[in-house]
């Protein structure tokens, strides 16, 4: 085995009675095989598994392992039952597909029979000799005329070779074939176009009878567009004693003019260089000049040419160039558009880093009130930091809205946010979503499966409703949280992952962790950030803002042109008090847009419930008790209410505002609203 043999290693992947694809081995990488889409090779078989087999490299030598699949492995018709070493030729079969390992991709043509195993170099001699002459001095007394030989408009080394027996130069084409194949994977890895020209011209040479030759491209524009009639030399290579000399005007004009690739004989030009006829001006004794196009567009030239007497182009090399040529095309192509990919992936990112500047840490948070300002900060001080985020509020308040924030304002806001509802799931079902499980690991686990926290990887992880974890799960969850390696379900292998876990509950875990529900050393490890997220009735001037908001939001998605509210539906939304939050204003301003009648949401269109809030008094049961029970409105309640908690705080206005869980702002518009401050005791 050749030592270019040991270095290159090719999976050929075969679709009924023909090779599909080519996957080459890679040292230091596995290449894995299944159904799965974030396989290296993907299998569309329903006996593959999601994650089959998978190739790698161990002590120099290439080696299959099946993945514990359900259907198993075949290895040149045998099952496979402990790691194979691969050679050349074996089969590898995954249900009804096939895969070939071989070390030259000349095997991967096996319509052209034993003609394709040769590895003899396409220029060099039928008997191994070297075919380059040491006599640069012959002089030719004759001079012809320029003369075009040949024309070819397309090459049949683009398309698949044929079998013919009767046709002698099928060795060549099968040849031909496989260094077109190779060169078409380096040209395809080429970073920029000196790169990719250099590749070409090496494949050129190493494929064609000449000793001299270039790749040049039509100069750009103003706009970057390559049409002007001017070449630049992109990249030249001459292997004898002269250097490379330009290609002569009158075949570049007839290349660039016709779009067809010429080979000529006998092409005269005035340089000092390469051999001379009696008048001391160069003759190169055959030339090849093949368009560089793509759509019908020509981007450039492939020139080359030999000046030896004894070694002379042949049709075949015209066929080889012209292929050459067309890939070339391709891969600029290519080349370009990724080019303007990344300049576009630059200025989208540009663009996200000044949005994200302009939004700030709010992210989709509606709202200008004092207390969501607070929110604001608190998330802003919270997002550079790799600590725990514990946030607590009523359900309905948009705590994961704030944990997308904290997220998308972080160093980690470019990798994922994955968020996962604990109370929506038993203990063994959390406990497989959060750590995963192993194929087998319990009644329908039939392949493995990532949890959250790999999912996470690098990123943020949320866990709503963390207070309704079971303390068997919280155990292991905790031991994640400071760091440890966790297992699979079912599995043996140790998982290391870097997540920054956000936390959110509307439980009062302090209670949970005195009565024994919670543990102490988890909750102790969650509190380290806390922001708490106000319920809307402690944020009423924000319900306008989020009235209209959910207002536009429905007009467009149900098509209505519902202009706004009256003064009498806005006075009730204002005067309600949201025990559902948020969601529950969602939901009333979308029942509103679907079903109002008019132009215009009224007060009778907007349905609200007669459910108390977490933080509600019992202000009728108050009054019941003193007696004189008589039914008033939640205004009147209200107004009551706040009047007495003044009068029982000396009108001290903070410590109200506490005791009503309200923001000392909201206490004085209160007061305004309600006319209260003539309630007030006159100083004696």
């Amino acid at each position: 085995m050749s030592e270019s043999s040991t270095t290159n290693a090719y999976l050929i992947i075969r679709e009924g009675s023909k090779w599909a694809d080519v996957v080459r081995l890679v040292p230091g990488e596995s290449v894995t095989l299944g159904r799965a889409p974030t396989n290296t090779i993907v299998v569309k078989d329903e006996r593959c598994s999601r994650y089959h087999a998978e190739v790698f490299q161990a002590q120099g030598k290439w080696k299959l392992r099946d993945l514990e699949s359900r259907n198993g492995t075949m290895v040149s018709g045998e099952q496979l039952s402990r790691d194979h070493q691969l050679e050349p030729g074996d089969i590898i079969q995954i249900g009804n597909s096939h895969l070939a390992f071989v070390y030259d991709l000349s095997q991967a043509f096996p319509e052209t029979g034993s003609l394709l195993r040769s590895s003899k170099a396409v220029d060099g001699s039928a008997d191994g000799s070297d075919s380059n002459s040491d006599d640069d001095a012959s002089i030719f007394e004759t001079f012809e005329p320029t003369t075009i030989t040949h024309r070819k408009d397309q090459s049949r080394f683009s398309d698949a070779p044929t079998h013919d027996a009767a046709d002698e130069s099928l060795p060549k084409i099968g040849r031909a074939a496989a260094k077109l194949c190779r060169l078409a994977f380096e040209l395809a890895k080429s970073t920029d176009v000196v790169s990719l020209a250099n590749e070409a011209i090496g494949g050129l040479f190493e494929g064609t009878q000449v000793d001299s030759g270039a790749i040049l491209l039509r100069k750009r524009d103003s706009l970057g567009n390559r049409t002007s009639e001017d070449l630049e030399i992109v990249s030249s290579r001459s292997d004898g004693s002269h250097s490379y000399h330009r290609v002569s005007p009158f075949l570049a004009a007839t290349v660039l003019r016709e779009g067809q690739a010429v080979m000529a004989r006998n092409v005269m030009d005035d340089s000092d260089l390469g051999n001379r006829d009696s008048r001391g001006e160069i003759l190169a004794t055959s030339v090849i000049c093949a368009p560089i196009r793509l759509a019908g567009e020509v981007y450039g030239l492939v020139h080359l040419y030999t000046t030896e007497t004894d070694r002379t182009t042949d049709p075949e090399d015209l066929e080889f160039t012209l292929a050459v040529a067309d890939t070339i095309g391709v891969a600029l192509e290519n080349l370009n558009k990724r080019q303007v990919l990344a300049e576009n992936l630059n200025q989208i990112r540009t663009q996200n880093v000044q949005l994200r500047e302009q939004l700030g840490a709010r992210s989709e948070i509606i709202g200008s009130s004092h207390v969501m300002s607070q929110v604001a900060l608190q998330i802003a001080r919270a997002a550079p930091s790799r600590a725990t985020v514990l946030i607590r509020g009523e359900s309905g308040t948009g705590k994961e809205l704030v944990a997308r924030a904290v997220h998308f304002s972080s160093p980690r806001a470019e990798s994922s946010f994955v968020c996962l509802n604990c109370a929506a799931l038993s203990e063994s079902l959390l406990e497989s979503e959060l750590f995963g499980h192993e194929k087998g690991a319990f009644t329908g686990a039939t392949d493995r499966k990532m949890g959250k926290f790999e999912q996470a990887d690098k990123g943020t992880l949320m866990l709503d409703e963390i207070g309704e974890m079971s303390e068997s799960i919280q155990a292991k969850f905790l031991r994640v949280l400071e760091g440890h390696p966790y297992e699979r379900v079912g599995g043996t292998e140790q998982i290391s992952v870097d997540v920054r876990v956000i936390a959110a509950t509307n439980r009062d875990l302090e209670k949970d962790v005195a009565e024994g529900r919670f543990r102490r050393d988890l909750y102790f490890r969650l509190h380290v950030l806390e922001i708490l997220v106000p319920g809307l009735r402690k944020r009423p001037e924000d319900i306008p803002e989020l009235a209209d908001f959910f207002l536009q939001r429905f007009n467009d998605e149900t098509g209505r042109k519902i202009k706004g509210y009256t003064p009498r539906a806005m006075e009730e939304l204002l005067r309600y008090r949201w025990p559902g939050n948020v969601r529950e204003l969602k939901n009333v301003i979308e029942r509103a847009v679907v079903l109002a009648p008019g132009e215009y949401i009224d007060h009778d269109d907007l349905v609200l419930s007669s459910l108390k809030t977490a933080g509600d008094t019992e202000v009728g049961v108050t009054i019941e008790r003193e007696g004189n029970y008589e039914p008033s409105t939640l205004a009147e309640m209200e107004k009551v209410h706040i009047l007495k908690t003044l009068h029982s705080t000396g009108w001290n206005k903070s410590r109200s505002a506490s005791i009503l869980g309200i923001e000392r702002s909201t206490l004085d518009r209160k007061i305004r609203r309600y006319d209260l401050a003539g309630e007030r005791p006159r100083a004696v």
